[in-house]
């Protein structure tokens, strides 16, 4: 398998709520999961799943504002305005987070029934992959270089003690198989 992989479901299965089924989305989730936990990868593997957007539909919370923009697009703060004064790298038109996502990380070395509260999002996870691979930042004004860490979902001493495990799930039900 490639050291680093994304996947996207075909649009019946990516949980858009205007096309695709709760119970469709499920099942391209279980199987990925379930084919990926009984590969000899596995102790080695992590999956985090993320969402494109929510359509605003289940957040009560205002997310910050990292990144202020000033453009006609920006209407935030008042007409033309997300904060109160340009962004400091010349790069328009991104406000800050919209709504908040689910974010979940999958693996052997993901800390159990755990809820992390650092702010994260989608860029965090190349912000990963660079740390991991030693890769660097992006650069050129790239969200990368201010996303938030996903180190604290993880616990890389836990398989000194303990073998990786697995929960293999029925696709059609979400329960344990």
């Amino acid at each position: 398998m490639p050291q680093v992989a994304f996947l996207k479901a075909a649009g019946f299965q990516d949980g858009h709520a205007q096309y695709s089924d709760p119970l469709d989305e499920q099942t391209f989730l279980v199987d990925t999961l379930n084919f990926l936990m009984q590969r000899p990868e596995w102790e080695h593997t992590a999956v985090i799943i993320a969402y494109d957007d929510s359509d605003g539909w289940y957040d009560h919370q205002m997310s910050p504002i990292v990144h202020q923009s000033q453009t006609t697009a920006d209407t935030l703060s008042g007409p033309s305005l997300c904060g109160a004064k340009a962004p400091t790298d010349g790069q328009q038109g991104r406000c800050g987070y919209g709504p908040r996502q689910p974010f979940l990380v999958i693996s052997p070395w993901a800390k159990s029934n755990f809820v992390d509260h650092a702010l994260t999002d989608q860029s965090s996870i190349i912000r990963f992959v660079e740390d991991n691979f030693g890769l660097g930042r992006i650069g050129g004004g790239s969200s990368d270089a201010y996303a938030g860490q996903l180190n604290n979902m993880f616990d890389f001493d836990k398989h000194k003690h303990t073998p990786p495990r697995t929960l293999l799930l029925d696709p059609s039900t979400g329960q344990p198989l």
